[in-house]
């Protein structure tokens, strides 16, 4: 169970450091997966992409390649998922090129939640002598139910290369909670090791589309993705996402907002068979083995 420290919190961590300000947008739409069996499918999916943006009034400046991404993706938690259920997620993310691993390995943690106060209270800060980079995104997905609006989750993230770290037992709880001093609003949860979730390591296959522009400098790169399971090559799911940076949201303008809305809105109607709607690609991992956690997206 967490405990609700935010109101306690007002307007700094507890080092004194400033809230964290969301600096991204990031607008998803979950696929069904059965349509995306070669990168053409993934092409044809971004030719309605660009007409629908020409619809909505909406710059497209195509990408420069049409080469697709590889990446493999695990999920790390406890045995009875004690991340998730609090709205945590641990994953580690490797890239390929050419069928070989290149770069170091990303961690992300991250708390996401419906409620941006409470989002925004949680210091994601990890505990490392390297490197590390905050990124607090305001992620829209569709009603949970219908087409033709849109809901909003809180993302709260870290993210650093696995070099970073120093500690020999990664995956020990007792690391964990040194890496991360967020994780303290877990209660009863302080030994033991995680582990993957489900048994399930995921391939990620990545085509960047482009940029859409809305206009006044305001661009956001969108691509289209399917995750499968290695080995099975069990497809779990597809996503269409666009993200969009800036300093700070005051700045973003009412024309702007508006535009990404209509486009968002108006795409959704375009591919309204392709959708899933009320699922994350987070919480397909953790319902592999059927399992159905206490998710806060």
């Amino acid at each position: 169970m967490a405990k609700d420290k935010t109101s306690a919190v007002k307007d700094a961590y507890t080092d004194g450091t400033p809230f964290d300000e969301i600096t991204y947008l990031e607008a998803k739409l979950i696929l069904k997966p059965d349509r995306f069996t070669s990168v053409q499918s993934f092409k044809d999916f971004g030719k309605i992409v660009r007409k629908t943006a020409k619809q909505a009034g909406v710059g497209f400046l195509p990408a420069e390649t049409d080469a697709p991404e590889v990446r493999e993706i695990v999920f790390l938690d406890t045995p009875d998922f004690d991340f998730y259920n609090n709205a945590f997620i641990l994953r580690r993310r490797i890239s390929y090129e050419h069928g070989f691993p290149v770069g170091d390995p990303e961690i992300v943690f991250k708390f996401r939640h419906p409620d941006e106060r409470a989002a925004t209270a949680v210091d994601v800060r990890p505990r490392i002598d390297g490197k590390h980079r905050i990124k607090f995104k305001a992620e829209a997905l569709p009603l949970k139910d219908e087409v033709g609006g849109f809901r909003l989750l809180y993302s709260h993230n870290c993210q650093f290369g696995l070099s970073q770290l120093r500690d020999s037992n990664r995956t020990s709880m007792e690391t964990l909670h040194k890496i991360f001093p967020a994780l303290s609003r877990l209660d009863g949860v302080e030994t033991g090791n995680v582990k993957l979730v489900n048994e399930g390591i995921v391939e990620e296959i990545l085509l960047p589309l482009g940029q859409l522009d809305f206009g006044e400098g305001q661009l956001a790169k969108c691509d289209i993705s399917l995750w499968r399971t290695r080995g099975a090559h069990l497809p779990l799911v597809g996503e269409f996402a666009f993200q969009a940076k800036f300093d700070s949201r005051k700045k973003v303008g009412a024309r702007q907002k508006k535009l990404a809305a209509d486009f968002y809105i108006k795409l959704q109607w375009a591919v309204e068979s392709w959708l899933a709607l009320g699922v994350t690609k987070t919480a397909m991992v953790y319902r592999l083995n059927g399992v159905a956690p206490q998710g806060h997206e």
